[in-house]
């Protein structure tokens, strides 16, 4: 989903049986916030830069700021329901409890887990396409074209889904360590744009909005908030940690929104940097389109470092374990619908030594490899804005439906959140996502967004009404979450 870059614990390895199932509360606000940046910071800004600048122009920056502001309004909305029901469960939860729809529930949950496959689809090309890059540079004479790239892509799926085989159980504290890898990473781009700033770099450019077609600035905008927003998403994924933060009443909201400010200013200073150092004409036309046009902003930036031959491989390192926590992520909230029998319950099934769900990382995994060579095997489709933007489109889906429920459960006043958001946020934060999911938000050839998210989506209802005729016609039962609260440690 979440497109984020960071390591979370196995619910399942963190439990304190001795504790009456409760996790243990050792992450503190500066863990957290490394978590929280960490998860924004990941794929998306690798991926999308150029294309947001591609659609504004020298203004690249605003879309960023705008997809900032969506995203803090349903930051604001996640504040409040999870202070006021501080389970491990997310967005399904919140929507279960104010709808009490079984069915919309599920919906919700396989839209998430469809988000984590696409943003891993995104990050699989991103990897392929720089370690083919950097290799070439290194020894020379490795294939870098289409081929090549959904090869490596495509073996790079298998290589996560082996990993997850084997069980993740790492420290949240070695997410320090990854995200020191990213920010390290856009910190050599950012002292770039500002070593050209200082030199030659042309500075004016930064306020000069340019838009290919007839589009003007509100319509032009509007289409490059939505592709930026994939850089945005992530930090929904850390109310999932809420069971293990000391003190999350007050910690969560002070740290949410100052991680997301962070990686707000990091973007701003990025998307500037793209369009003070790259030529005009060039930022729609990087070398390689699928390393991102980070790549060639070290090109043009530092001709004479040899950061340009070390830095495909920080992007490698950095988007790499963006994909694998969001397959993890996919394949634990499938193994745990299948263990509440709302999926079939074979996608339940674990490896008997290692306890890791093979059945639910061989599904995930099909349905990456499938949607990866689908895309890419589409001649006129872009295959990063294909990807991305089905991934911001399933999530802003998700934020709308969350806003609400923030809404809804406002009615009930049994229990009472320690943070509050202003009353007026819930309607303005539903009212945007939902505004960003509409096709006026998206160039014509982006429509197919529309098509693979209505295909992943569909796989699931297939499979929920599967389940269905089975639990009714076997086994004489209802379809519906028994344990909603801890759906990823079943």
């Amino acid at each position: 989903m979440a497109t984020q870059s960071t390591t979370r614990p196995d619910p399942a390895e963190q439990r304190d049986e001795g504790a009456g199932g409760e996790l243990k509360r050792a992450i503190g606000p500066r863990l957290l916030l490394f978590f929280i940046v960490g998860d924004i910071i990941g794929a998306g800004v690798f991926a999308i830069t150029g294309d947001v600048a591609g659609e504004v122009g020298g203004v690249a920056w605003v879309p960023f700021l705008v997809a900032f502001a969506v995203a803090a309004l349903t930051a604001l909305s996640y504040l409040e329901l999870v202070t006021k029901h501080p389970q491990a469960a997310g967005a399904a939860l919140f929507v279960h409890k104010a709808f009490n729809v079984h069915f919309l529930t599920f919906l919700v949950a396989f839209a998430v887990v469809c988000s984590g496959i696409t943003s891993a689809s995104t990050s699989s090309g991103l990897v392929a396409s720089n370690l083919l890059l950097g290799l070439d540079g290194l020894v020379g004479g490795v294939p870098t074209g289409d081929t090549a790239t959904l090869l490596v892509a495509l073996g790079f799926m298998v290589l996560l889904a082996l990993v997850n085989l084997r069980g993740v159980g790492e420290s949240v504290r070695f997410n320090v360590v990854l995200t020191s890898v990213v920010v390290l990473a856009l910190g050599v781009i950012i002292a770039i744009g500002f070593w050209a700033m200082a030199t030659d770099g042309d500075v004016g450019r930064v306020v000069v909005f340019e838009s290919p077609g007839d589009k003007n600035v509100f319509a032009a905008i509007t289409i490059a908030t939505t592709v930026a927003f994939f850089a945005m998403v992530g930090f929904e994924d850390s109310v999932n940690m809420v069971e293990e933060v000391e003190d999350p009443g007050r910690t969560f909201p002070r740290i949410m929104l100052t991680g997301l400010g962070v990686c707000a200013v990091i973007y701003v200073l990025v998307a500037i940097t793209v369009v003070v150092v790259i030529p005009p004409g060039d930022i729609t036309d990087p070398v390689n389109p699928e390393a991102g046009i980070l790549l060639d902003v070290v090109r043009v930036g530092a001709p004479g470092l040899p950061i340009d031959d070390i830095f495909p491989f920080l992007t490698v390192f950095a988007v790499a374990n963006t994909a694998l926590i969001n397959m993890l992520m996919a394949s634990r909230l499938i193994y745990g619908m299948g263990k509440q029998d709302v999926l079939p319950r074979s996608l339940s099934a674990v490896l008997p030594g290692r306890r890791s769900p093979w059945a639910a990382i061989l599904f995930t995994t099909a349905m990456a490899l499938g949607l990866i060579t689908f895309v890419r095997l589409r001649s006129d489709s872009d295959v990063v804005v294909a990807l991305a933007g089905t991934t911001g489109l399933l999530l802003l889906v998700v934020f709308t439906v969350v806003n609400i429920a923030c809404l809804v459960l406002r009615r009930d006043t049994r229990t009472e959140p320690v943070f509050r958001a202003p009353t007026w946020v819930p309607y303005v934060g539903a009212a945007t996502a939902a505004f960003l999911v509409g096709p006026w938000a998206r160039n014509e050839d982006d429509h197919i967004q529309y098509s693979i998210a209505g295909v992943l989506l569909l796989i699931g209802v297939g499979l929920w009404v599967l389940t269905w005729a089975t639990n009714r016609g076997v086994r004489a039962k209802r379809t519906g979450f028994r344990d909603i609260d801890h759906l990823e440690g079943q």
